[in-house]
């Protein structure tokens, strides 16, 4: 079992990087592959699960964001296939505080989760996430953050996005916020 992985990234796939350590390159599924660069060295939180067909590597940048992915692949009916999109497009506070407050519209946001599946993660995690909001010095707010993760998942470099996420009304709903950033940058 593999808790991290240390290495540089040598490819971005469409929903994976590759990891060489010490001349092996690790396969690794990720939320969000363009969030990493090639050639520069990461520490990835890896989850490594073996089913008969094979054996899969799934990384995170921190190990909080592990820790949401296991509690949601404990969910009923929830795989890793189907956490990994709700990390690439929710905050890991965002998730955790959608399960807390049974907020099921925010959680059908989310690929392939419909009004069963987003019930029994409710009924399955609520009470159980440690995870708190970050604590990011940075002075943005979760509905920014969370709007920075989607538009990054979109395919959007960070470089490019923060001009424009700051021309976003944020008291806005995240859907809202979203179609504003989008027609900001088609200006």
């Amino acid at each position: 079992m593999y808790d991290y992985i240390k290495g540089i990234i040598t490819d971005i796939k469409n929903n994976a990087i590759v990891l060489d350590n010490q001349g092996i390159g690790y396969y690794i599924y990720v939320s969000n592959p363009y969030s990493f660069e090639t050639g520069v060295e990461y520490k990835v939180f890896i989850y490594q699960q073996i089913q008969e067909d094979g054996h899969f590597l799934y990384g995170f940048k921190t190990a909080e964001e592990k820790e949401l992915f296991l509690k949601l692949i404990s969910v009923k009916g929830l795989g890793c296939k189907m956490a990994l999109p709700i990390l690439a497009v929710g905050s890991t506070s965002g998730i955790a505080d959608a399960i807390e407050r049974e907020n099921i519209l925010y959680l059908k946001k989310f690929p392939k989760i419909g009004d069963k599946l987003a019930k029994q993660m409710i009924l399955d995690l609520k009470g159980k996430l440690n995870i708190t909001a970050s604590s990011d010095t940075t002075g943005v707010s979760e509905t920014e953050e969370e709007l920075v993760e989607v538009l990054i998942g979109l395919g959007y470099k960070e470089k490019e996005i923060k001009p424009i996420v700051s021309r976003v009304d944020h008291t806005l709903p995240i859907e809202q916020q979203i179609k504003e950033a989008l027609k900001l940058f088609l200006k």
